[in-house]
């Protein structure tokens, strides 16, 4: 069977999109995770917290409690891009609310004249509305459904979060994944080739000959 890899991802921002524009510039990621997982065991993590070299706004801090005071310790986006591109290269990119964090992300690699992803991407937002249309589908919303522990996430965290989301993903397609390894089990039995032997031939002395003749001369009395 092939591995299956998925990356669970997450982004921390200082606004809610490349386009909106304040006295400071453009807004900028300020932190990245990830959770790197083979046919669904944790394999590896990726997580930086990222310089944005402006201030971040009250309304972002109060998402993820994350001051320019403490990212001014970090690293730009520029110094730490290769080793996430590296880390995420051919995988499927798992992500809540998709459009905003490769929106942020590819933005970045632009700004650096880099390629942008081109990863395939699974969007748990839209999965999440079509398995449960009408119920609420955000992250939250999905660990209470399925009573994932929410206790440690008083501010949102890239990291935190992708660990999250890859406990909601597992949930909502646990059905699926049973229903996947029984069809597979089927397969491999009816793929299984038929052994099929060839007929014993026993030889037999004339004195088992003259018995057996005997015995069924005695079934016809």
């Amino acid at each position: 069977m092939s591995e299956i890899v998925r990356v669970f991802l997450d982004t921390e921002t200082t606004g809610l999109s490349t386009t909106q524009k304040d006295e400071h510039g453009f807004h900028r990621i300020v932190e990245i995770g990830c959770v790197k997982t083979v046919n669904g065991c944790v394999q590896d993590k990726f997580h930086c917290y990222v310089n944005p070299g402006r201030p971040v706004p009250a309304r972002a801090q109060e998402v993820h409690g994350l001051t320019q005071s403490f990212l001014s310790q970090f690293q730009p986006f520029e110094k730490i891009y290769q080793s996430f591109v590296d880390f995420v290269k051919g995988h499927v990119l798992v992500i809540h609310n998709a459009r905003f964090d490769m929106e942020f992300l590819n933005w970045e690699l632009f700004q650096l004249q880099q390629e942008p992803l081109d990863n395939p991407v699974e969007d748990t937002l839209v999965l999440a509305r079509k398995k449960f249309p009408g119920s609420p589908a955000s992250l939250d919303a999905l660990c209470r459904r399925f009573r994932i522990d929410l206790s440690q996430r008083s501010y949102h965290g890239a990291l935190l979060d992708a660990q999250l989301l890859r406990e909601v993903y597992q949930e909502m397609f646990k059905e699926q994944a049973v229903l996947n390894f029984s069809a597979q089990v089927s397969a491999e039995q009816i793929d299984r080739p038929r052994v099929v032997r060839a007929p014993r031939s026993f030889d037999i002395s004339p004195k088992e000959a003259e018995d057996h003749e005997t015995a069924l001369l005695n079934l016809k009395k």
